[in-house]
């Protein structure tokens, strides 16, 4: 008679504060469930593991890294059975964003994103809506430094492609901004 070999019993809560501490690696002062690329979690009976992320945009060089860390913060906890599945509907949103990956942004001198995704489906149907280069504005953007809200944006094109570069009108300070999307 072979002997029973005890499982350990995991359960989705335990992965998702495991999770909670594998930081993104382009920014690592924010986990990859506050960056809100972590949509789901799920544990069978045998202790096998699924982890589904969407990636902040499509063709994120960072996925498979994240993929690699996530897999080996479980596989540390003892989760033999690790699968990565990625989710591309719906779309990654700045509002998934937790409010302390938010807050770990600011403290890591990037600004976070100031407004929420607009949902532009119905637009096509507003045939009075006009679009001209001058209709969007760059968001006002409070210096994640110093706090003023005297910013001006100089490059929609920051460090990464989901940043855009913004400088302080009173501290001088370059800034990144994690654009809304």
């Amino acid at each position: 008679m072979v002997p029973a070999v005890d499982t350990p019993t995991v359960t989705p809560e335990q992965v998702w504060a495991w999770l909670a501490d594998v930081p993104d690696p382009e920014i690592p002062v924010v986990s990859v469930v506050d960056l809100g690329i972590v949509r789901e979690v799920q544990v069978d009976g045998a202790g096998a593991c699924v982890v589904t992320i969407t990636p902040t945009y499509s063709g994120c060089p960072a996925m498979e890294v994240i993929a690699e860390d996530i897999e080996q913060a479980l596989h540390a906890r003892g989760v033999q059975q690790v699968r990565i599945a990625t989710r591309l509907s719906p779309a990654w949103t700045t509002d998934w964003m937790s409010a302390a990956g938010r807050a770990a942004l600011t403290g890591y001198g990037i600004a976070p994103p100031v407004q929420q995704v607009i949902d532009i489906s119905g637009l096509a149907k507003d045939r009075s809506a006009t679009f001209s280069r001058h209709a969007i504005q760059a968001p006002q953007v409070d210096c994640p430094h110093c706090g003023s809200a005297r910013t001006r944006l100089t490059s929609q094109f920051g460090s990464t492609p989901c940043k855009a570069l913004y400088q302080c009108l009173d501290c001088r300070e370059p800034f990144d901004y994690f654009k809304c999307h």
